[in-house]
């Protein structure tokens, strides 16, 4: 379906779950407060907002968090998705601390890729910035999902005081077949406090270390990453660049809640309450058919853009975690 616009929108991010195993300090450090289970859509009311997807041409789906595999039931639920006719891609972000474990049913299930949050090398500095996580174990889940033929990437967001694991991240990219991927931290919760670096000062250290680095015109994945390829390189070295350098042209997506709120933009509280058509009391069909007319009306009234470079204009003041990340 194409919003009025003019962009085709294709891809959901669906949010199993607001909780997390981290606290990373972007994200959701300690303060946060989880929503209780009732307010939590049940799996087969994400299934029913995934064939109503469907029915309006949304065949790509993000599974999100919070950290998705905490809920149980989430492999089911992937499993499921898959199946429904229709679907080209299901992929998955994750923390990796839980990804070790879950990837055989993964591969077995077929999953279209793995995006794994990494932001530091150093384990001093990924314990402090995650509130105790082990980057051993995700270190370990990443080199068994390359190892398995996983389409893995991971998700490093650019912070001031990670600048010195630039190179180090990137080297993943040299000894791994897995495509590294820096994305500037957005102005949104808890990433309004703390300093970031932009996609161009990365890009110049990243020249210096790889010369031949030059831009492709790949689209490998769903959303809108801009790619780099140096020949000293098994994967890929990506940007999204929001805040430098917007990409809202080309937006293709959605963001659905853990509790059902479906979200045209990031940067706006706007959007649409899909949970109360789903808990109405009308039958399956009947709420399927009222969850695709809402779905379409919210792609209508998607924003020509978001406003991160004014602040003043966000309206969104919900945390990551609570927003899908």
């Amino acid at each position: 379906m194409k919003d009025k616009w003019g962009r085709t929108i294709d891809y959901l991010r669906l949010s199993l779950t607001d909780r997390c195993n981290l606290r990373c300090r972007y994200c959701m450090p300690e303060a946060v407060e989880s929503v209780g289970h009732d307010a939590v859509l049940r799996y087969e009311e994400m299934l029913t907002i995934c064939r109503a997807a469907l029915a309006l041409g949304i065949d790509r789906f993000k599974i999100t968090g919070g950290e998705p595999l905490v809920r149980k039931g989430a492999l089911s639920f992937m499993a499921a998705l898959k199946a429904l006719p229709g679907v080209r891609s299901v992929t998955l972000t994750t923390n990796g601390l839980l990804l070790e474990k879950a990837l055989p049913e993964l591969v077995r299930l077929g999953i279209d890729g793995i995006n794994i949050s990494l932001d530091t090398l150093d384990a001093g500095q990924y314990a402090s910035l995650t509130g105790g996580g082990n980057l051993h174990t995700v270190i370990r889940a990443l080199e068994a999902a390359a190892a398995d033929g996983v389409n893995a990437k991971v998700n490093a967001v650019l912070l001031k005081e990670t600048k010195d694991q630039l190179l180090p991240l990137a080297d993943l990219a040299r000894r791994l077949p897995v495509d590294v991927r820096f994305i500037e931290l957005m102005p949104i919760g808890y990433g309004t406090s703390l300093p970031g670096l932009g996609a161009d000062e990365t890009l110049a250290v990243l020249k210096e270390a790889y010369p031949d680095l030059a831009a492709t015109a790949e689209r490998r994945g769903n959303g809108p990453a801009s790619y780099y390829a140096s020949a000293a390189l098994k994967g890929r070295i990506g940007f999204i660049a929001a805040n430098s350098h917007a990409f809202c042209r080309t937006c293709n997506r959605l963001r659905l809640t853990s509790t059902g709120f479906l979200k045209p933009c990031l940067c706006y509280d706007d959007g649409v309450d899909l949970r109360c058509l789903l808990r109405s009391g009308k039958t399956a069909e009947q709420v399927q058919r009222d969850a695709a007319q809402a779905m379409a009306a919210a792609i209508a009234e998607k924003p020509a853009q978001h406003c991160f470079a004014e602040h003043k204009g966000i309206s969104e003041h919900k945390t990551m975690n609570q927003i899908g990340g």
